[in-house]
């Protein structure tokens, strides 16, 4: 039995060993995409992340497969956090405003994922993973549902990605600005631009937010 225990208890210790040196190697990339270095040798990756260069290989077959990884989850993160924070709200278009109004307020509480969705640039619309597909979701189903007056889900989801990039990078650029206030303003401006009228798309910019300082704990390097 003993034996047993000891031959099952090896190959979880060696893939835990395994899932942590890719887990750094992402972490080390994601700095550096926030850093805006992508121009390393994998050896200074390696170094950053505290493991050895042969590591890297048994992960990744390039530093662009590393980057293009680590910008992937990075946007899945922050997509699964937006499910979180949306799960119990059946209207489209007040899911749709809330996941921008906390979109804008995650640039200044996690600046480094920040960061590396900036990096990201126009990319973010055509990415099939984190904020693109639910918020694409979510326009197709408020013009569905006669919530949103468009005609075009895939422009109308250019406009709100160019939107919160430039939000972002808008409140790094000013550490002083409202970064609530600013997100708010931005949300109420594409309602309307998407046929929200007036009254309505300032009742939903007005909602209530679900506290992220108890909902969205640091997770790795995301701070």
């Amino acid at each position: 039995m003993a034996e047993n225990m000891a031959e099952n208890t090896a190959p979880r210790r060696l893939d835990r060993r395994r899932e942590r040196t890719r887990n750094a190697l992402v972490y080390a990339a994601q700095r550096l995409l926030a850093e805006r270095r992508t121009e390393v040798a994998i050896q200074e990756i390696t170094d950053l992340a505290d493991v050895g260069v042969g590591s890297f290989y048994n992960h990744f077959d390039s530093k662009e497969a590393l980057f293009r990884t680590a910008a992937e989850e990075a946007l899945e993160w922050w997509g699964t956090l937006m499910d979180r924070l949306t799960a119990d709200l059946d209207d489209p278009a007040v899911a749709f405003a809330q996941s921008l109004r906390l979109t804008g307020r995650l640039h200044r509480r996690h600046p480094r994922l920040s960061r590396v969705l900036l990096s990201v640039g126009p990319e973010l619309a055509r990415s099939e993973r984190g904020l693109a597909p639910r918020a694409h979701r979510d326009i197709r189903a408020a013009a569905t549902a006669g919530r949103f007056r468009v005609d075009d889900p895939d422009l109308a989801l250019a406009m709100t990605a160019g939107a919160v990039l430039a939000l972002g990078a808008l409140v790094h650029a000013q550490p002083d600005r409202d970064d609530a206030s600013s997100a708010d303003q931005v949300a109420l401006g594409l309602l309307r631009q998407f046929g929200v009228p007036e009254a309505e798309a300032l009742r939903i910019c007005s909602l209530e937010l679900p506290d992220l300082a108890r909902l969205d704990p640091i997770d790795g390097p995301y701070g």
